[in-house]
């Protein structure tokens, strides 16, 4: 059974919305970009952008959710009746009091994040953005082993290429270039024709400098130090690691 994503972690890009959260209790997200879990998360997070100067990317606040329903967004904010979305569909999520954790979780770098589903164990247990994600038990088992090594990597990093924007697994910067290392479901990859987009994929990634590693569930499963040592060994042919300050 797959486990409860109950902690949904959000963006939060202005004060206004903080102060909306704090004195008002609710926050809107809309319905067409909603995550799969917002009708099962009970409880909301608040990953805060640049906006917040020196409490920038980091999450502090979070609070319960005791519920949702959809309004038009000239309900929510009628002093902007002009807004280009005023008549399009958000969840407003009311909310509890804030509550402000004992430790924040930080992200290492500035980072486009939207939204991430996580579990209420790993956003109790979590030092860093990248402990949230919970994506699939090879991703994590990958990046449980990449900490163990003391590898820093981003998960879940968004890269944009001229026109396009790239989700990659884990993304791992270096002193000369960066890799992009991506875990591969077996009954996913061998549909042709998500092979032939992801050879696409790892082909403009490589043009822009990316070094891409793609490992199977088989090899993360049986044979993960062999994977360990590949990413070694990239990182070494690509000056070593460039730590985030």
């Amino acid at each position: 059974m797959r486990e409860k994503r109950d902690v949904l972690v959000a963006i939060m890009n202005n004060r206004r919305d903080l102060e909306i959260a704090r004195r008002e209790h609710w926050y809107r997200i809309p319905v067409r970009s909603a995550p799969k879990n917002i009708a099962e998360a009970e409880w909301l997070a608040f990953y805060q952008t640049r906006a917040f100067g020196e409490e920038r990317w980091a999450i502090r606040y979070y609070a319960p959710i005791l519920g949702r329903t959809i309004v038009k967004r000239r309900e929510l904010l009628p002093d902007e009746p002009d807004h280009p979305r005023a008549d399009r569909d958000y969840y407003k999520l009311e909310l509890g009091e804030l509550r402000c954790l004992d430790r924040p979780i930080l992200s290492r770098r500035g980072r486009r994040l939207v939204f991430i589903p996580t579990t209420w164990e790993k956003f109790q247990r979590a030092e860093e953005i990248n402990d949230l994600f919970h994506e699939s038990p090879l991703e994590d088992a990958l990046y449980a082993e990449l900490k163990r090594h003391r590898i820093e990597s981003e998960r879940q990093f968004f890269v944009r290429v001229g026109n396009a924007c790239y989700c990659l697994d884990f993304a791992i910067f270096c002193r000369r270039g960066n890799i992009d290392v991506e875990c591969d479901g077996e009954r996913w990859h061998v549909n042709p024709k998500v092979w032939r987009r992801d050879q696409a994929r790892n082909n403009v990634l490589t043009s822009a400098g990316w070094a891409v590693l793609r490992f199977g569930s088989h090899e993360l499963e049986e044979r993960m130090a062999t994977c360990l040592r590949l990413i070694r060994a990239t990182i070494r042919a690509h000056g070593g690691l460039l730590r985030a300050c």
